[in-house]
């Protein structure tokens, strides 16, 4: 017996000098909607964190070797499931939280996440309240201030526009809070607005689109989901808007690109990144994400039907390997340990070089325009706009 048990203890040593510790895995959150208002947005920003992984599923932590494993959890686009989804996160033992797109259940969440100690990396969550006061979120994209001041220049800039009409979703964090940017920008520009919001459950927005054009606006801003999104192109289109609508990254969707194909609505988002770059490195990139995505159904489809690459994926792929570069130097799985690492991080993605600043917030100082072309159902670049 003794012979026995010796030669399965040698060959377990073998095993281990062989191939080292197989099953050492670390856990990456997936805090996003897979429903509600944003789960066509939060589907695409999961499909480039899944492609991450695919495409980098092991890190080097302390010299030893982990297996990244992503937990997903659907925050449904509601505020009040938020903790409930972040609780089970907590619960499985994540080490790091990605996410979320839209920002009121990422601040809904915070606590839950801060009481864990465990850090969390906002991908396109661009509300200030998201970070401010805390020392755990960390954020990779803009905030709604700049994001709001550059929507403001492009209207007087390309448009012209002396008068706004502006609409907002009640009690929507990122909806109200980047209008309300958008119209402090906009009056500083010597513009005039028409403000008006809608509660949840709105369906018919012909009012809405009617109010617009009575109030003889020069342009329509409304960042909101691409769920109302869809339904206030619809109503545009049907009453001939007459006017260019602006709004904010949620739309940069193929949500918006299907809703506006064949209509005569002229589109244009401020986001993160566009396809068209002449930057190798991120042709590369963009080819390999379109031939993932083709290569499985499922991705197709939460990517909205086709092969095109909004801001939300890219920049889900860009807050994966700041999470792996953040553990690497804390040389630890600690949540705490990875929270005080990440300031430390100066990581070169596909979406620029990310660092942080003393708040948590990523040091972003340019914005893309993009428009839709209502014809091919494309997106057609615009510019790279900075706020005077």
């Amino acid at each position: 017996m003794k012979k026995i048990i010796f030669a399965a203890v040698c060959v377990a040593a073998l095993l281990a000098s062989c191939g080292g510790d197989k099953s050492a895995v670390v856990k990456i959150g997936i805090y996003e909607p897979a429903s509600g208002d944003n789960g066509a947005g939060g589907k695409q920003e999961t499909l480039g964190a899944i492609f991450a992984n695919d495409t980098i599923p092991a890190v080097n932590i302390g010299g030893k070797e982990y297996k990244v494993e992503l937990v997903r959890v659907d925050n449904e686009s509601s505020n009040d499931k938020a903790v409930t989804a972040a609780s089970e996160l907590v619960s499985k033992g994540v080490s790091v939280v990605l996410g979320s797109y839209g920002s009121g259940v990422s601040i809904a969440a915070s606590d839950t996440f801060a009481a864990a100690g465990i850090p969390a990396i906002g991908i396109t969550c661009t509300n200030p309240q998201v970070t401010l006061g805390n020392d755990h979120y960390f954020r990779i994209c803009f905030l709604d201030p700049f994001q709001g001041t550059v929507l403001a220049n492009f209207a007087v800039d390309n448009f012209k526009a002396k008068k706004a009409y502006v609409l907002a979703k009640l009690g929507d964090d990122y909806s109200v809070g980047l209008s309300n940017y958008f119209i402090e920008a906009f009056k500083k520009l010597g513009g005039e607005i028409v403000y008006e919001t809608f509660p949840e459950g709105t369906s018919d927005f012909a009012a809405y689109v009617a109010n617009a054009k009575n109030a003889g606006a020069q342009v329509f801003c409304s960042p909101v989901s691409t769920e109302a999104a869809a339904l206030i192109i619809e109503q545009a289109n049907t009453q001939n808007l007459g006017m260019p609508i602006l709004a904010g990254d949620t739309w940069d969707s193929n949500v918006i690109l299907g809703a506006v194909k064949g209509t005569n609505i002229d589109i244009n988002v401020t986001t993160f990144f566009s396809e068209g770059s002449t930057d190798a490195t991120v042709s590369e990139f963009v080819e390999r994400f379109r031939s993932w995505i083709k290569s499985d159904a499922a991705h197709l489809t939460d990517n909205g039907g086709n092969d095109v690459v909004a801001a939300n994926p890219v920049m889900a792929y860009d807050a994966y390997n700041v999470a792996l570069e953040a553990m690497k130097i804390a040389g630890s799985t600690d949540g705490e340990a990875i929270k005080n690492a990440l300031p430390k991080v100066s990581y070169k993605g596909i979406t620029g070089v990310i660092e942080f600043d003393e708040t948590g917030d990523a040091k972003r100082d340019v914005a893309y325009v993009k428009h839709a072309n209502n014809k091919t159902g494309e997106w057609e670049f615009v510019a790279i706009q900075s706020v005077k």
